[in-house]
C-alpha cells in the first residue's frame, strides 16, 4: 500500500502538528503530550473533554472549536490516550467549572480516563464522565462500543457546556443525547494500519461483515455482497427497533464514510435510508453525508439515528464551527 506518509515511528505527532497548523491560531497543543485545547476558552466555563486513539480522524481532535468541544486528548493508532495525557489536557482547558469527559465506551479508554479523573480530583478539579455506547451491533447493551454516534453527541455537549453552568446539569443533559442515540457500521473491505502496514482484518472479496467495529472488532453477520437497498433495510431494522424508535419521532441522521466509501456511495444509500424513516413516520430534521468517524482506510459506512426532542433541538441546532465540522442554522 502506498500512504502519504514520512515516518511511521512519528505518525501521531506529524498528525498533531499539521492539525494545528489547519486551527490557525485558534487552538494550541498540550505542551509535552499529545493534547490539543481551543487558545480562548471562557473562565467559568464547563469545560468538554474529547478523546481517544489516532486513526479514526476527523472524530475527537478535529471537532474541537466553537461550541464544539475545548480540548482533545489524543491517542496511538487505535489505542488510548494515557492518564497523563488526559490529565494534562484537562488542565490546559479547565476553567474553575469542572469538566466533563466524552468518549467511547472502551476498556482502555474507560480505565485510563477513570485514572485521570482521579488525578484531577486529588487537585481539587470536578470531573464527570459521559461514555458513548451507540452500536446495536454489540448484543451485550451494558458494554456496547462507542462509534460514529459520538458525532451527535459531542454537537450537542458543544453547546450544553457552551451555556449551562452546572456540571451536572451538563452531564445529565448530554448523557440523554447519547441515551437516545443509535448506530451500525458494515464493513466490505479492510484497511491498513499506518503503523504497520497491515490490514485491519480479512474479508473474502464477495463478503462483508455486518455491523463490524471500528477496531475491526466481530460484527453481527458475515454476509454476500448485496445491493444498497437490502442492506440498508437489514442496518435500520435493528437500528429502529433498539431504542425504540417510533412514529412521530424528529430524528437527526449521519451516513459516515469510514474511510473510502464515495459520497456518491452514501448518496445512493441515504434515498433508502430516507424511504425507510418516512415509512416509519419519522421526521428527519437534519441529515449530515460525509467522513466524520473512520478506521482507517476502510472501506465501509456507518448509520446513526439520535431521537430529538425539544430540549436537545436547541443545543443540537446552535451554531457551530471546528476543523471538521461547521454548522450555522439558516
Amino acid at each position: 500500500m502506498k500512504h502519504l506518509i514520512n515516518d511511521r515511528a512519528t505518525l501521531v505527532e506529524e498528525m498533531l502538528e499539521g492539525l494545528v497548523c489547519a486551527y490557525q491560531g485558534t487552538v494550541i497543543k498540550v505542551p509535552d503530550v499529545n493534547g490539543i485545547v481551543k487558545c480562548h476558552i471562557e473562565e467559568g466555563k464547563v469545560a468538554l473533554l474529547v478523546g481517544g486513539g489516532s486513526g479514526h480522524e476527523p472524530i475527537y481532535h478535529g471537532l474541537v472549536g466553537k461550541n464544539m468541544a475545548d480540548a482533545a486528548a489524543v491517542g496511538n493508532i487505535f489505542a488510548s490516550p494515557n492518564p497523563r495525557v488526559i490529565y494534562e489536557t484537562a488542565k490546559a482547558c479547565q476553567r474553575g467549572n469542572g469538566v466533563l469527559f466524552l468518549y467511547g465506551n472502551y476498556a482502555g479508554d474507560v480505565m485510563n480516563f477513570d485514572i485521570a479523573a482521579e488525578m484531577l480530583h486529588e487537585d481539587g478539579i470536578r470531573v464527570r464522565t459521559v461514555v458513548i455506547n451507540d452500536d446495536v451491533a454489540t448484543q451485550d447493551k451494558e458494554n456496547r462500543r462507542g462509534i460514529s454516534g459520538l458525532f451527535f453527541a459531542v454537537k450537542i455537549a458543544g453547546s450544553v457546556c457552551a451555556s449551562v453552568k452546572d456540571l451536572d446539569a451538563v452531564a445529565e443533559i448530554v448523557q440523554k443525547a447519547v441515551d437516545r442515540t443509535r448506530s451500525m457500521g458494515t464493513a466490505f473491505e479492510a484497511g491498513t494500519m499506518l503503523n504497520t502496514g497491515k490490514p485491519t482484518f480479512t474479508l473474502h472479496p464477495d463478503e462483508i461483515e455486518i455491523g463490524m467495529g471500528i477496531h475491526g472488532e466481530p460484527g453481527v453477520e458475515v454476509a454476500k455482497t448485496m445491493p444498497a437497498k437490502q442492506l440498508i433495510q437489514i442496518m435500520l431494522k435493528r437500528i429502529l427497533s433498539d431504542l425504540p424508535f417510533k412514529r412521530g419521532d424528529e430524528v437527526a441522521v449521519l451516513l459516515n464514510d469510514l474511510g473510502s466509501v464515495t459520497n456518491m456511495e452514501l448518496c445512493i444509500a441515504n434515498k433508502t435510508v430516507a424511504e425507510v424513516l418516512s415509512e416509519a413516520g419519522l421526521l428527519t430534521l437534519y441529515t449530515h453525508i460525509g467522513k466524520v468517524s473512520t478506521t482507517m482506510d476502510m472501506r465501509g459506512f456507518s448509520i446513526s439515528l439520535i431521537q430529538l426532542d425539544d430540549e436537545l433541538k436547541q443545543y443540537f441546532f446552535a451554531d457551530a464551527n471546528s476543523l471538521a465540522f461547521d454548522f450555522h442554522r439558516s
